[in-house]
């Protein structure tokens, strides 16, 4: 298996610097969709049953492809689910700007690690699984969509259910730096806080005036009584507006705030927050209106797992990879697999950083030790 994989280490060069010169941008659909029809073609060829889909109202091109074991009764859910995205935060031009390039060790262009190199890693699984003969003892689903950049709204729903049918989800968002694999991720939303007042003149008559801005400033007070250090929950106000002219009495004020939550559980107690905060205005006559809620649940690592996670970590060892796990208060479609009851680790793809930055870059040499690691794991639960 090793062997094969370091032999394909060019075509996997190759097939990266074909999909990461494609721009992907989540509202360029149509290079969304040329990064579909290129994995499209490739599963077909290893026999795997696989579509485009458009989601939603906004038609988001989105990849589903499925291989049933074969020479056995119909299992009820698929031994592994291979979740990834293939939009970029990148806008349209940014590929002629920067196109894939190598320098040392490392791969460079728009999207390399986040998560373009997590496609490809799933893909040559795939097919050393088939070139191994693992693969057809092995029932496998692959879901790649295309508006996780902006939230899933698209494709979440497909994703849980899509999950729900699993028994354990790999996602392959980048791998950290050092073989560090992510087991916990904070779920989290934002909540946009709007208070209406009464203009007056701010010198001769400021007491027929209702201020937006003092209205706001005591709900900031309390919501920073949310920030809760030993659930590891953080509600931060980012954004603050308020006020026309200096001598006028502000009638509108608005915040928005970044909430980040480690337990589900943490869930209702601050929406509960933001659904009554207009019952606790301080100001007479004043009005709070509030948009958002907790939009991704979070990631929990459970006994499950913590299982999962040990088989990939002995394996990872021996192949004698480092092997680490780690919490993040970054999102994923991971927080949906996980939400949905599935099993899930995350960092599954290439080894890279600086994800959403121009300097994003991976690592080369995790490109054959991801491939074998996730082969090898799959191997595993092929005999069992």
């Amino acid at each position: 298996m090793q062997n094969y994989i370091e032999t394909r280490h060019k075509q996997f060069l190759t097939d990266f610097q074909t999909i990461v010169n494609i721009d992907s941008s989540s509202d360029n659909k149509g290079g969304i969709e040329r990064v579909a029809r290129f994995f499209e073609k490739r599963f077909n060829n290893i026999g795997l049953d696989t579509k485009v889909l458009f989601l939603g109202k906004d038609k988001v091109p989105c990849l589903y492809a499925e291989h049933k074991q074969e020479n056995k009764p119909l299992k009820k859910k698929s031994d592994i689910m291979f979740l990834g995205h293939m939009d970029t935060v990148f806008s349209f031009g940014e590929v002629a700007k920067r196109p894939f390039s190598i320098k040392e060790n490392k791969a460079f262009g728009p999207g390399v690690c986040d998560m373009k190199g997590g496609l490809l890693v799933v893909l040559h699984v795939l097919e050393t699984l088939k070139h191994e003969g693992i693969l057809d003892s092995l029932s496998v689903c692959v879901a790649f969509n295309g508006d996780e950049e902006i939230g899933s709204d698209s494709s979440k729903n497909w994703i849980m259910s899509t999950a729900k049918k699993s028994l354990r989800t790999f996602v392959f968002e980048p791998c950290r730096p050092g073989y560090r694999f992510v087991l916990q991720r904070k779920g989290g939303g934002n909540f946009r806080v709007i208070v209406k007042g009464q203009k007056a003149h701010a010198g001769a008559d400021p007491e027929k005036g209702i201020n937006a801005v003092v209205e706001l400033a005591h709900q900031i007070v309390e919501i920073n009584k949310l920030n809760q250090n030993d659930m590891e929950t953080t509600a931060q106000v980012t954004v603050v507006a308020g006020g026309d002219k200096v001598n006028i009495i502000p009638s509108r004020a608005e915040a928005s705030v970044d909430v980040r939550i480690l337990k589900l559980q943490e869930k209702k107690r601050i929406e509960t927050f933001f659904n009554t905060i207009q019952d606790r205005s301080c100001l007479k006559g004043s009005k709070i209106i509030v948009q958002g809620n907790i939009k991704r649940p979070p990631m929990e690592s459970g006994a499950l797992t913590q299982k999962l996670w040990k088989l990939i970590r002995s394996t990872g060892q021996k192949i004698n990879l480092p092997m680490e796990s780690i919490s993040t208060g970054g999102c994923s479609d991971g927080n949906y697999t996980s939400a949905a009851g599935t099993p899930t680790i995350d960092g599954m793809g290439i080894v890279g950083a600086n994800s959403h930055r121009e300097d994003e870059y991976a690592e080369l040499d995790s490109i054959d030790n991801m491939v074998l690691l996730v082969s090898k794991v799959c191997e595993s639960i092929a005999i069992v």
